[in-house]
């Protein structure tokens, strides 16, 4: 019966279909917001999960020459993945499901799990559109995640050098933010390097040329319909919830006690979302090349800058 319970309680929330309405709600608003800002009326709330469900119930044709056993599993890892992230972050101010030393690692890199499964699921067909967005996929995959995954790194080093106590335990880390300023006015070169790496993670414009419909359809994923573009889908909403509810805990002030601190809380991500947005509606479409010698060597620079300030900054006091 406890084994039953445990599943039971996985599967609604949070990483379940508690976590997964939510990543769809987050993709409605980043598209209701995009379309508003480029003065169109956007999609009815439930569209997404129309078109969710829609995907589901189509037939799922594989393309001549694509590995079974890969097509097949790439989307099911792609979500597994984003689910499993998604146990360790305080999501909507609610204390982690699971969290364990070291857990910030584990978890940024179980976030890139998706990109590597889009990359693949593009490499392993023949067709052109797929294996050019496979290869921008992997391309871009090296521009922004050392910036990014340096940023998230940057409060645990500074609360390591200030001598408060050093983690990589997301949950510890948020429950020392929120009794500090924000990190991101005391931090907030690599705040702003986390929060564009977050948009690079996701493919969202400017950093969508590995899924530019005018050019390559849709990229990488191409050859995919019915229920593995669906569970690609998911999994892109799901990691859209568990970044921004990850920048929030450790940059935006952490987690606190009762209701009105898990409000406060989703309140920030979804005023991080908005900043996204605004980005996505004023930024143009970079190409892969601006991307790898823009974001990865002014991102990489402008985060070990901010560490040497950390630095600096202990050495004078």
């Amino acid at each position: 019966m406890s084994i039953a319970r445990d599943l039971f309680t996985l599967m609604f929330f949070p990483a379940g279909l508690g976590l997964l309405a939510a990543g769809l709600l987050f993709q409605w608003v980043d598209r209701k917001l995009l379309a508003r800002f480029q003065n169109r009326l956007g999609p009815r709330w439930f569209q997404p999960f129309a078109d969710v469900v829609k995907l589901l119930g189509k037939e799922e044709i594989q393309p001549q020459g694509a590995n079974p056993l890969l097509f097949a599993a790439l989307p099911i890892i792609a979500l597994a993945g984003a689910l499993a992230a998604a146990l360790a972050v305080p999501l909507f101010g609610l204390p982690p499901v699971f969290s364990y030393p070291g857990d910030l690692i584990v978890t940024l890199y179980l976030l890139s799990l998706l990109t590597l499964c889009i990359g693949l699921a593009g490499a392993q067909t023949r067709d052109r559109f797929s294996l050019t967005g496979a290869l921008r996929v992997f391309t871009q995959l090296f521009a922004y995640e050392a910036p990014f995954i340096l940023a998230l790194l940057t409060p645990a080093v500074a609360l390591m050098l200030a001598g408060a106590g050093g983690s990589w335990q997301i949950n510890e880390l948020a429950q020392s933010a929120a009794a500090r300023a924000w990190f991101a006015l005391t931090l907030p070169i690599t705040f702003v390097v986390a929060l564009i790496g977050l948009m690079g993670k996701l493919e969202l414009p400017p950093f969508d040329a590995p899924e530019a419909e005018t050019e390559i359809v849709a990229g990488a994923l191409t050859e995919y319909s019915g229920r593995g573009l669906a569970l690609f889908t998911l999994a892109r909403a799901v990691e859209l919830v568990v970044g921004l509810m990850l920048v929030t805990a450790l940059y935006l002030g952490g987690t606190g006690q009762g209701a009105l601190a898990a409000v406060l809380f989703t309140a920030k991500a979804l005023g991080l979302l908005l900043v996204v947005v605004v980005l996505q509606t004023v930024l143009a479409r970079l190409r892969i090349d601006q991307t790898v010698n823009l974001w990865w060597r002014l991102g990489s620079v402008l985060v070990i800058g901010q560490w040497l300030l950390i630095v600096l900054f202990r050495v004078l006091q």
